[in-house]
């Protein structure tokens, strides 16, 4: 395929290309880490040229939506695509408002509705995208289709009832069956209710699972049991799917970096305003400002960012927070064992009963200070194992980041970040090494516009934080 890509894509993406770029519905089950969002961009920029299309509709989650304005479009769209692109807000500024209404006005660039899937759960996100469909010549995707495999859920009925407006149609993530095969149906449905071939979800049901009658009391449900006739749903859909692995991909980089946004809650962001200007105005009272004093106002800043805050008498007091839940979210997508990271020990605690809770007991390790020794070692024996379980590791990088071979994952997600670079190198390496069969994934759960963003962003350009905070600096990290 000759195009003039703004990213050379890898082997596996050139190949999604080629099989789907001019198909009415097509699906990318690619796994994360193999950029399955380059292969909408590029496919969306192909079908413009062509002037197939005049707008894309790009619906994800929240913590996942941001993702595209800030890193996907910028890197991936080629260069000589005009694009309008805007971001949904549900309660928009008359700013905000003026931009969401450019999308209807006639112009000769690619307009871009960046919107979260969310958002479909209401009328509002339905009545306004289905609208942009109607009136425009357009490609709608949904990143992480999973997200609507409930046929119950409000946000899968709106999105099936307005996919019909839109020529093109996509939908991407990386494991399609979370729970079982019946998982296909709404996916597959949104694309073209031609592919399977059943109309109602109790119809393919029937067909693909065995199903028996039972009554509790006065109440009777249906029970799955089994699955019947996969070999048929597997030649139903592959005409119509991309399926690719990273342990496929060779020409992937070994470390593969992404992030996961989680928005403040609003007393979260009422407290960070009002803890950052505290914190300056103690910086600036301070006749010679140390490093030691800036990290400790920005430590102050992070731990509530995290979910909790000390009082005066060191006892830990917890604020609403949507980390957790954006963390489970992330780790829906995913396959296999995970390695999580957190630099407090009371968000260590919080995660392992939040894992215990969704996945079982016997789901996660924990390794951090007030671990024994041979609670470590069998720790990270178990992890290692060829065993299902435990699924999840869950460790402070101060502790468990050194030494230490947790091969079994390569996915890794930093819950919460340590300011020290040399405890994320070495806790990076910790799956990343020998032993480890496949690319590694790290994905960092950020708040966008506070500090944990530019620490991120710091450690990932392997910068020292203490020397980059040093005299007027903390101005910068604190504006």
């Amino acid at each position: 395929m000759k195009y003039k890509f703004k990213t050379v894509p890898y082997e596996h993406q050139l190949e999604a290309l080629k099989q789907s770029w001019n198909k009415p519905a097509y699906a990318f089950f690619m796994e994360m880490g193999t950029g399955k969002s380059k292969v909408l961009i590029d496919n969306i920029a192909i079908l413009y040229d062509r002037g197939a299309i005049n707008t894309a509709v790009i619906i994800a989650p929240k913590g996942v939506y941001l993702n595209w304005i800030d890193k996907e479009l910028p890197t991936h769209m080629p260069d000589h695509v005009e694009c309008y692109t805007t971001l949904w807000k549900s309660s928009p500024t008359k700013r905000k408002q003026e931009a969401l209404m450019k999308l209807f006005t006639e112009t000769d660039k690619l307009r871009i509705l960046v919107i979260n899937v969310e958002a479909f759960s209401s009328e509002k996100g339905r009545i306004f995208t289905e609208k942009l469909l109607q009136s425009t010549n357009s490609l709608i995707a949904i990143d992480e289709s999973t997200t609507i495999k409930n046929p119950k859920a409000n946000r899968t009925k709106s999105l099936l009832k307005i996919s019909a407006h839109a020529k093109f149609r996509r939908i991407l993530t990386g494991f399609p069956i979370t729970r079982s095969p019946l998982d296909f149906y709404t996916q597959f449905k949104f694309l073209d209710t031609h592919i399977l071939g059943f109309q109602s979800y109790y119809s393919f049901q029937n067909h693909f699972a065995e199903i028996i009658q039972r009554s509790i009391g006065s109440h009777s449900f249906r029970e799955v049991k089994g699955y019947r006739n996969l070999h048929e749903l597997k030649t139903l859909t592959q005409a119509y799917s991309f399926r690719v692995l990273k342990k496929e991909c060779l020409d992937l980089p070994d470390k593969i970096y992404n992030k996961h946004y989680v928005e403040l809650t609003p007393e979260q962001n009422k407290l960070y305003k009002e803890m950052k200007k505290d914190a300056m105005a103690v910086l600036k009272d301070q006749e010679t400002v140390t490093a030691t004093s800036v990290m400790t106002q920005l430590l102050r800043l992070h731990t509530m960012i995290c979910g909790f805050v000390r009082n005066d008498q060191d006892e830990i007091i917890d604020i609403d927070n949507n980390r957790i839940d954006a963390m489970m979210e992330l780790i829906s997508y995913m396959d296999g064992k995970v390695i999580i990271w957190a630099n407090y020990v009371h968000n260590i605690e919080k995660i392992t009963k939040a894992l215990q809770k969704e996945y079982g007991g016997a789901s996660v390790v924990s390794y951090y200070g007030d671990t024994d020794l041979d609670h470590r070692k069998s720790a990270i024996k178990e992890f290692q194992s060829d065993n299902e379980y435990p699924r999840f590791f869950v460790g402070n990088q101060m502790t468990a980041g050194y030494g230490i071979t947790l091969t079994k994952a390569n996915n890794v997600i930093y819950y919460s970040n340590s300011f020290d670079l040399e405890k994320r190198l070495q806790s990076e390496d910790r799956a990343h090494r020998i032993g480890q069969e496949n690319k590694v994934t790290y994905y960092d759960l950020t708040t966008k516009d506070t500090i944990d963003e530019k620490i991120v962003k710091s450690l990932r350009a392997k910068h020292d934080l203490a020397k980059q905070v040093l005299g007027d600096g903390f101005q910068a990290w604190l504006s």
